[in-house]
């Protein structure tokens, strides 16, 4: 049997048609995030075994805009823009596991396959989706700037349907861009059976964080956001009950590995 290459699939004789390559993988970016309370109900029915509701504020979300370029470590991607830019929406939540809180992703979406691919790796439960959000720029013709008064505007759809959108006022410079993603992540990868009704063949919960980063100042403002109902969505069913802030940061993220938590089966940690 021929040996063929590559970090994930599909692999060939030279690795070159793999989706994603090896980490470590860099990220530079804009967020725009907007945190708010729902009914703890809702965040507590998204928690898998053994995650439970976080202690302190249980229903906080974040929900976050990423404007994003990215690579790997020879770079290259950044000389090819369309192999490097992509944007994405994600919903944040915390949990605890063994008496640590956790953030965890609950809902994600991306508009390239290679942010889809790194997502089966990490946990993410990325889809498809279309993301938009204002851009910042030195010259303000077209653009607004990460000032007092700076104004930016982010859409999330999927499947021909809006699912959200915010709008957020920059008011002033922020010790913090919010609390609900500022823990390790709380991941489960899953591998179903193959066979008809067999249960999953592979599930393990594991810890994934930054293993460098750097954030410019972050600003807090007076932000908008507004959810809507989808056939093939339930984005809806953590409704905005309060908003507790608004917030944009510019970041550079390394990521390069996580560890396992708890190998599963059915759910259960064995």
């Amino acid at each position: 049997m021929n040996d063929v290459q590559g970090f994930f699939y599909p692999r060939s004789a030279t690795g070159r048609s793999s989706l994603i390559p090896a980490p470590p993988w860099s990220y530079s970016g804009d967020l725009l995030t907007v945190e708010y309370r729902t009914d703890p109900a809702r965040v507590a029915e998204l928690l898998p075994a053994p995650l439970t509701l976080a202690e302190d504020d249980p229903g906080a979300v974040a929900i976050i805009w990423a404007d994003w370029q990215s690579c790997s470590s020879s770079r290259e991607e950044l000389l090819d823009p369309v192999r490097s830019q992509y944007k994405e929406a994600f919903v944040v939540v915390r949990c605890t596991f063994r008496g640590q809180t956790y953030s965890r992703c609950v809902y994600i979406w991306v508009d390239k396959d290679f942010a889809i691919g790194r997502g089966l790796h990490q946990g993410y439960p990325k889809k498809l989706g279309s993301i938009w959000q204002t851009r910042p720029h030195v010259f303000g013709h077209a653009a607004p700037q990460i000032a007092p008064g700076g104004v930016f505007g982010a859409t999330l759809a999927a499947g021909d349907r809006r699912l959200a959108e915010a709008v957020l006022t920059l008011r002033e410079e922020s010790p913090t861009a919010g609390f609900v993603n500022g823990h390790p992540m709380a991941h489960h990868r899953v591998y179903p059976g193959i066979a008809a009704g067999a249960p999953d063949a592979f599930a393990e919960l594991i810890e994934s964080g930054a293993s460098d980063f750097e954030g410019g100042q972050a600003w807090s403002g007076d932000a908008e956001l507004r959810l809507f109902d989808s056939p093939t969505e339930e984005l809806d069913r953590l409704p905005v009950e309060e908003i507790i802030g608004g917030y944009y940061r510019q970041v550079g993220v390394v990521w390069n590995g996580g560890r396992s938590l708890a190998t599963l089966t059915d759910g259960v940690d064995r």
